[in-house]
């Protein structure tokens, strides 16, 4: 009998262990971006080498601001961040192409909105 108990401890040890193993969240291991992923055009190399010193550029890309703001935000960037400072023509090219590529966008629409009201 004890022996019994002790193959059914053991049994219950492995499945909770089996199943606390199944169970632990996959280990996030970051994509590693890649240049020709961004549109082309003049500043592509500039910006995606500059941003991507500190952080992925998918963050850039989901921003969306105006030439003013992203100017303020690599201002910001620079006086808090401690991001090296751009200026002159490499500032007018990386603002020229993030506002070309990634302008600001218009708000969501807010709110449930009934799908039959413009019908």
């Amino acid at each position: 009998m004890r022996r019994l108990l002790s193959l059914i401890a053991a049994a219950g040890f492995i499945a909770v262990s089996a199943g606390y193993v199944a169970a632990q969240p996959k280990t996030f291991t970051p994509r590693e971006e890649n240049i020709e992923e961004l549109p082309a055009g003049p500043g592509r190399e500039e910006t995606f080498y500059t941003c991507t010193a500190c952080h992925n550029f998918k963050l850039v890309a989901q921003q969306g601001m105006s030439r003013q703001r992203w100017n303020d935000t690599l201002t910001w960037m620079t006086e808090r961040q401690g991001m090296p400072a751009i200026e002159g023509a490499d500032r007018e090219l990386i603002l020229d192409y993030l506002s070309t590529h990634y302008p600001q966008t218009e708000p969501a629409a807010r709110g449930w909105q009934n799908p039959f009201a413009n019908q």
